[in-house]
C-alpha cells in the first residue's frame, strides 16, 4: 500500500477527489474544495480518508 504525501491529489467513495493537506498514521486529511464542481454539492470542504480507501491519481513535486 503506497501512502499519499502531502499535495497528492487523490480519489475516493467513487470519484470524490481532494488535495491531501496532512497525513497520519493510519488516514490523511483531504482539502475537497479541489472538485471542479464542490460549490454546487453540500459536502464540507475537509474529511479524513483511511489509508486502505483511496488511490493516488497525482503525486506532488517536491
Amino acid at each position: 500500500m503506497t501512502i499519499a504525501e502531502i499535495g497528492d491529489i487523490i480519489e475516493f467513495k467513487e470519484g470524490l477527489q481532494g488535495i491531501v493537506e496532512k497525513v497520519n498514521e493510519n488516514s490523511v486529511i483531504v482539502d475537497l474544495t479541489y472538485m471542479e464542481n464542490f460549490d454546487e454539492s453540500s459536502m464540507d470542504e475537509k474529511t479524513v480518508i483511511n489509508h486502505k480507501r483511496y488511490t493516488i491519481i497525482h503525486h506532488s513535486k517536491k
